[in-house]
């Protein structure tokens, strides 16, 4: 067995084994998570630029 052939196998088996260990419901929590973090970062992001704007 080449060392080739060992990596592509336990990249394989590691993507098998995290695969089926997460389910449509984890996927969909952190999709919605990613989602509220992004607005919750754009949101504080342009009040601070408001607030630094008027304190100017």
């Amino acid at each position: 067995m080449k060392v080739k052939d060992i990596r592509v196998g336990k990249l394989g088996g590691t993507l098998c084994s995290i695969y089926v260990s997460f389910s449509f419901g984890d996927l969909m929590q952190f999709a919605w998570m990613a989602v509220v973090g992004m607005l919750v970062s754009y949101v504080t992001s342009r009040l601070l630029g408001k607030i630094k704007s008027k304190m100017k």
